[in-house]
């Protein structure tokens, strides 16, 4: 990796720490900090206008598990600050009272006193309590913490192993699917676990098993593309679902095996050829199909939803630009780069962030719209509903600042 050649140029790498670092400090951590802590009845409120006004305020139990894990990952990582510990607290303490249903999983939409309105058949708003409470664990090396994360992680794994507790979407009569989010998230999930409860030997096994599902059921070589959807045992189903493409989902499952393969990897500052080298294959071939399925070569940005035959798409929003894609696409390309020193990834690295800076973020009010047409322009002004929080664009800034730092260190030799 060096300096003379990269696109990352000592010179770049300093401009794009400052922007990542002053991103999350400076504009998106504060705009969160500041309308989103509901101090009359506990936790977060994610409604938000494009200045930061409260416009619902029902609330969403996956933000608040997202929202913990940031604070009490920057306190753990980027400075000890007693506010931000003091905040994952707020929010730990309105989960625990509010968000569980008897049967131990969670409500997903709740009121803002803390009523329940909607539990999904998913089980991602408990991978999320798992992410904030094992990143609380790490931070401050609470038991507490660790062990009901370890006990919330237990029981999705007893739901996604035993036919009949999770509603399926069809009737699995007459058509059994299965998505990829699960074993993304999963093997995410299992990886923040791992760093509170090294011993917890369940997270490397699910580590695995959900690689190993996405390598030899989700991955097509014959189509040099990931699909969102196949049958229970990888089948190709030549149906809307079965033939649906989501760009930035695959991205972001590629850089958690790239992150795995950093872990399983020789120790010390990062450099390429030091992960393991099978599983550097796999995430970098995973971003390599879906950067070609996904980068819109006439706007410029990743499209949302692609057809893998080319055929029309059923979603409307097919087309848009998303911020939570060109966020994961950030991380995987600088990743890729940092891991293999292709240049190519360099370039990509460039292309997508220059496009995601140039039209996403608000430069009177701070922090990024979430919803683009697909020609760039803003679809609505928003800046935080039940699905868009502090999680996607604080995570990136934070990994890529980090990253940038360890480049830096390698180019100084």
């Amino acid at each position: 990796m060096t300096s003379k050649t990269s696109l990352l140029s000592p010179e770049r790498v300093d401009a794009l720490i400052a922007t990542y670092r002053n991103g999350l400090l400076r504009d998106t951590l504060p705009f969160w900090i500041g309308h989103a802590v509901d101090r009359e009845y506990g936790g977060f409120l994610s409604c938000l206008d494009r200045d930061g006004t409260v416009i619902d305020t029902d609330k969403s139990t996956w933000i608040h598990g997202r929202f913990i894990w940031l604070l009490s990952t920057v306190y753990k990582r980027v400075e000890q600050r007693p506010e931000w510990l003091a905040l994952a607290r707020h929010g730990i303490a309105f989960l625990r009272r509010y968000a569980f249903d008897n049967d131990g999983r969670m409500f997903f939409h709740l009121t803002r006193d803390g009523r329940p309105l909607r539990k999904r058949r998913y089980i991602f708003a408990e991978t999320f309590a798992v992410a904030g409470l094992a990143a609380y664990a790490s931070a401050t090396g609470d038991t507490e913490a660790r062990e009901q994360a370890a006990s919330i992680f237990e029981l999705i794994t007893r739901y996604l192993t035993t036919p009949g507790l999770l509603p399926p979407k069809v009737n699995p009569e007459t058509r059994s699917m299965k998505g990829l989010a699960i074993p993304m998230i999963m093997i995410v999930t299992a990886q923040i676990l791992r760093a509170a409860a090294p011993d917890l030997a369940l997270c490397d096994q699910w580590i695995d098993r959900s690689i190993s599902e996405i390598e030899n059921h989700f991955m097509k070589p014959e189509f040099e593309a990931v699909l969102e959807t196949v049958g229970p045992n990888g089948e190709f189903l030549d149906h809307f679902d079965g033939r649906m493409l989501c760009p930035g989902h695959a991205i972001e499952a590629a850089w958690f095996i790239l992150q795995e393969a950093q872990h399983r990897g020789r120790s010390g500052l990062p450099r390429p050829g030091q992960g393991d080298p099978r599983l550097v294959k796999l995430g970098t071939t995973i971003l390599d199909w879906m950067w070609k399925r996904g980068w819109d070569e006439e706007y410029g940005g990743l499209l949302y939803y692609r057809d893998v035959k080319g055929l029309p798409v059923t979603e409307y929003w097919q087309d848009m630009k998303f911020w939570w894609p060109h966020n994961e696409a950030i991380i995987a390309t600088l990743m890729a780069y940092q891991m293999t020193g292709d240049e190519k990834y360099a370039a990509w690295h460039r292309m997508v962030h220059d496009w995601a800076y140039d039209h996403f973020p608000d430069p009177e009010y701070g922090e990024w719209f979430g919803y683009l047409h697909r020609d760039g322009r803003i679809s609505t002004r928003l800046k935080g509903n039940l699905w868009k929080g502090p999680f996607h664009l604080p995570r990136m800034q934070l990994k890529c600042w980090q990253m940038l730092e360890q480049i830096k260190a390698a180019q100084r030799g």
